[in-house]
């Protein structure tokens, strides 16, 4: 879907920051942090700026925050993820992976309480990292 047409369907206006930043996340292949962001999007989209339009998108629900801990933070898209969902973090590479699992009905909660949102955040080494493990051989 184009980025034009999500900010229609989502009822926010078309501006070049807007775009520029969802046109960002979506040709990348995992969440970005806001540096990583500023850096691929115009020159024009200072630190202020960019941070507004996050929070925009994100109370819109069009793009995702991701609490990897106290101090890393990234974002994705939210277009095609259906509802809250399971993220992995690769502690060997810093890499951010949404996987396709919906996690709303992963925790059981007593009656009467009501679930909002549910983040799960998973960490370990990914593919990538343990087959370049494997192949280098055991650690001394």
């Amino acid at each position: 879907m184009d980025v034009s047409d999500i900010l229609r369907l989502n009822g926010l206006k078309k501006t070049e920051q807007r775009l520029a930043i969802m046109e960002v996340l979506q040709r990348s292949s995992e969440p970005l942090t806001e540096n990583e962001i500023r850096e691929a999007a115009p020159a024009d989209c200072d630190r202020i700026t960019l941070y507004r339009t996050l929070q925009t998108l994100i109370k819109a629900d069009i793009v995702h925050r991701i609490t990897v801990d106290n101090i890393a933070v990234k974002y994705a898209l939210s277009v095609g993820q259906k509802g809250s969902h399971v993220h992995f973090f690769c502690e060997c590479c810093g890499r951010v992976i949404c996987l396709d699992e919906n996690t709303s009905n992963i925790v059981s909660l007593p009656p009467g309480f009501l679930q909002n949102e549910c983040e799960v955040l998973v960490k370990g080494i990914c593919d990538q990292c343990r087959l370049r493990k494997s192949k280098s051989g055991p650690s001394e």
